[in-house]
């Protein structure tokens, strides 16, 4: 049987990104161009400086993503590319380059919804992970959990309502003087401070038993910092850090482990850049094993973002047939399942 090889190209925030990859396993190339450094001057990503950086970069990541798989663009079957959800002019980037690629070369442009790919990521170091399984999104953008039932078949079973959790680390960072991005500043403070010392709150949702909410505990730290600010106390970043990890990370796995149980899974992956967290992934294990409940989750590469993910969902999607026309469009609010009834040409 012929390999297929698909180009993934991931332009949806602050990172620019192209990659090949082989039968949606093994990946030939995954190239990233971060804008973190830019972005930390202004304390958060700015989507206008974003468009303009992914304009610069996107020529030249794919085509260092092709010298490193070895492969010419002729080799390729076809074009992966984020189209929802993100910062739409960050979206229009990698949508345009894609469309013009497909066109130029004769190649089938397929559409990828960004949290698809994530939970997609799980795929390329895990070879026995097949669908149905729950999966558990955390990023800056997403605090889902979805139930894979099948590679192009997902179903939100909970979701946050209202801060992402990875919004959430950002905030709180800024607020203790670590800065952005948060959410790898925060891991590493913790380490140095006591998980207990402080009592935050985990909020529950009434008549929602699966799905999130963080801003209560964002702001329970905002509240703590400035009484400490009013009596004159010192405040400790460390324990600061460690409590409020450790509120966010028991509600999440606390979630996803019921979820898992009630649901009858057997099997929990971890997606989204906040699956790079060291606090979450050790308290998952644990309690995964606990419920005998097997846990994935991609190495720290695979969670941020990154076009790997792309061609590896993309290349499912291919293989069932979906082919997109040249009207495929940047979505910036695409929902899990709402690809199904975009304009698609098969």
């Amino acid at each position: 049987m012929k390999d297929v090889l698909i180009l993934g190209i991931e332009s949806s925030c602050d990172e620019t990104a192209a990659a090949v990859v082989k039968n949606g396993r093994e990946v030939l190339s995954n190239v990233i161009s971060s804008q973190i450094d830019i972005h930390t001057l202004y304390g958060g990503v700015v989507p206008e400086i974003a468009s303009r950086k992914h304009i610069e970069k996107i020529n030249q990541v794919i085509e260092e993503a092709l010298l490193q798989a070895k492969v010419a663009l002729q080799d390729i079957d076809a074009i992966s590319v984020t189209y929802g959800p993100g910062l739409v002019g960050a979206l229009l980037v990698g949508v345009g380059e894609a469309k013009a690629i497909a066109y130029a070369a004769g190649k089938p442009l397929v559409g990828v919804h960004h949290i698809e790919g994530h939970i997609a990521a799980n795929y390329i170091e895990h070879p026995d992970l097949e669908p149905p399984f729950l999966c558990l999104v955390v990023s800056g953008g997403h605090t889902h959990l979805v139930q894979a039932q099948d590679y192009g078949s997902f179903e939100v079973i909970g979701r946050t309502h209202d801060d992402a959790a990875g919004e959430a680390f950002d905030k709180v960072a800024r607020a203790i003087g670590l800065g952005y991005p948060g959410g790898p500043k925060i891991d590493r403070k913790a380490k140095e401070g006591n998980q207990d010392a402080i009592e935050f709150p985990r909020a529950k949702i009434a008549g929602s038993e699966f799905d999130f909410s963080f801003s209560g505990v964002k702001s329970a730290v905002l509240n703590y910092l400035n009484q400490c600010e009013m009596k004159g106390t010192e405040i400790n970043t460390a324990d600061v850090a460690a409590s409020f990890q450790k509120a966010v990370v028991d509600v999440l796995v606390s979630r996803a482990v019921a979820a898992a149980i009630k649901l009858g899974e057997k099997r929990i992956a971890v997606a989204g850049g906040v699956a790079a967290n060291s606090s979450l992934r050790e308290a998952m294990q644990k309690e995964c094993s606990k419920a005998g409940v097997t846990l994935y989750y991609p190495s720290p590469i695979y969670c941020t973002d990154n076009a790997a993910m792309i061609a590896v969902q993309g290349y499912y999607e291919y293989m069932s047939g979906r082919r997109d026309g040249l009207d495929l469009n940047a979505i910036p609010s695409l929902k899990i399942g709402q690809k199904n009834i975009v304009s698609s040409k098969k």
